[in-house]
C-alpha cells in the first residue's frame, strides 16, 4: 500500500488552558495554514479554539 506523503501528524492545544489533547492529522497541500477548531474541552467543560502545535514523539 502507497503510503501518502501529504499528510502530516498534528496536535491541537486549547487556547485557554493550554492542554494538548486528540492528536490527528490533516493535509498539508490543501490547507498549509495552521488549523484552528472550535472543539470541547473538557478541562474547562467549554468550547474553545484549539490550535495546531507540532505532535511531539
Amino acid at each position: 500500500m502507497a503510503k501518502n506523503e501529504s499528510r502530516q501528524f498534528i496536535g491541537l492545544k486549547c487556547s485557554r488552558c493550554g492542554k494538548l489533547i486528540r492528536p490527528t492529522s490533516k493535509n498539508k497541500k490543501n490547507t498549509p495554514d495552521k488549523l484552528e477548531i472550535k472543539k470541547y474541552c473538557p478541562n474547562i467543560q467549554k468550547k474553545t479554539i484549539f490550535k495546531e502545535t507540532k505532535l511531539e514523539k
